[in-house]
């Protein structure tokens, strides 16, 4: 994993940080982590220094990293069990990872204080396979050996993800109400380089602090956080808000076109609140320290603040922001994040905040060092001290 310093190095703009193929890295199959650490906070954490050092810490340690008065942003969707395994008229078996609804906010009313909608039907966009064997107008059968079987319609094709557009019964038009049924015939959806699977999935693959139902993949970050830990956290000073980023295609779809100009990613829907944004107003305020729990974070607050000219304020709608090498940050001043996949737009997202070439030269210290890489591995922390002035806005 030799990089070259090349411009980078030199202060300046760096050509390759806008090509795909310059964010690979060779992995070995032993460092992906098949199952989470116990405790959650036993994790290790690669802490980035000033310069080009680092140290081996545990994310317990956090409880120290952390000052009093900074503010801690975490993510509080929560995973759906969005797997569903159907049969077709055929008789073969097809698998429906369920994504977003189509024509509806991903809330209910209730939550988001938003007025009633006209009812309408309840057409969900699904990732399907194999895809090529749902036509149009075709059923399935959802099928659970503890429920009779349901059947579900798919009413079009969607081009652009080349997934379904799966009709579920009326009155599941948004994820709180379609949760009831998918707890029913639905399973956690694991990332498919995590082989092994357990019953405990259900609630590890949860942050303690999910709430919203409304994700298809955790914000792994997160996982990281214990009853704990929180409290610790609490106890020291560091005050705590949540954003809503519900995970999903835009998130884990590979990247695929080698000059990342012109990329751009599936959105995601977010919700920044009133008291979110009085939280980090009141952070800086007392000269606390904004820092991201997870790139989930990072894209809802810098998303947001980039519709609104450099400034955070409340929104709920869908957000597709990329970040990467030369974004000015408006809102987010450190990151706790988890080892990314190679060529992903969250590798993009970390370089922005500390350059490619080092990020990459931390990647293969952390390799040899044995870390444990994706959704149940361990952490990275990048304080503020770290990023310096790379990219980072004045805090407005």
């Amino acid at each position: 994993m030799a990089t070259t310093p090349g411009a980078e190095a030199r202060g300046g703009p760096d050509p390759a940080d806008l090509l795909l193929s310059s964010y690979d890295f060779a992995l070995p199959q032993d460092c992906i982590a098949q199952r989470p650490v116990e405790p959650r906070h036993a994790a290790r954490m690669l802490a980035v220094e000033p310069g080009q050092g680092c140290r081996h810490l545990t994310v317990w340690d956090l409880s120290r990293e952390l000052r009093a008065g900074d503010l801690l942003v975490v993510n509080d969707t929560r995973v759906l069990k969005a797997r569903l395994r159907a049969r077709r008229p055929s008789g073969g078996s097809v698998e429906l990872l369920v994504l977003e609804p189509l024509n509806a906010s991903p809330h209910s009313p209730g939550e988001s204080g938003a007025a009633p909608q006209d009812p309408g039907p309840s057409d969900w966009l699904c990732l399907a396979r194999p895809a090529r064997r749902l036509a149009v107008g075709q059923t399935v059968l959802l099928e659970h050996p503890d429920h009779p079987p349901l059947p579900l319609e798919v009413v079009a094709l969607d081009p652009v993800s080349g997934g379904r557009v799966i009709r579920f019964p009326d009155g599941h038009r948004d994820a709180a109400s379609l949760e009831t049924l998918l707890e029913r015939y639905g399973e956690i959806p694991l990332p498919p380089y995590i082989q092994q699977h357990d019953p405990s999935d259900d609630e590890r693959y949860q942050t303690r602090f999910a709430r919203r139902p409304g994700a298809v993949a955790a914000p792994t970050a997160g996982l990281h956080l214990s009853d704990a830990l929180l409290a610790a956290l609490d106890q020291r000073g560091v005050a705590r808000a949540s954003v809503t980023l519900h995970v999903g295609l835009g998130t884990f779809r590979p990247l695929e076109q080698e000059d990342l100009r012109n990329l751009s990613l599936h959105s995601e829907w977010v919700e920044v609140s009133r008291e979110l944004v009085a939280a980090v107003e009141a952070c800086r305020a007392r000269g606390g320290r904004v820092i991201a729990v997870g790139t989930t974070c990072v894209r809802s607050l810098e998303a947001v603040a980039a519709l609104n000219g450099g400034r955070l304020q409340p929104h709920a709608g869908a957000v597709d922001l990329v970040i990467r090498p030369g974004h000015r940050f408006a809102v987010v001043e450190g990151l706790l994040t988890n080892f990314h996949l190679p060529k992903s737009s969250l590798l993009l997202l970390v370089s922005a905040l500390i350059g490619r070439c080092r990020l990459l030269q931390l990647y293969g210290e952390a390799i040899g060092a044995g870390y444990r890489f994706f959704s149940y591995g361990d952490a990275m922390w990048i304080p503020p001290e770290a990023i310096g002035d790379r990219g980072v806005a004045p805090n407005a």
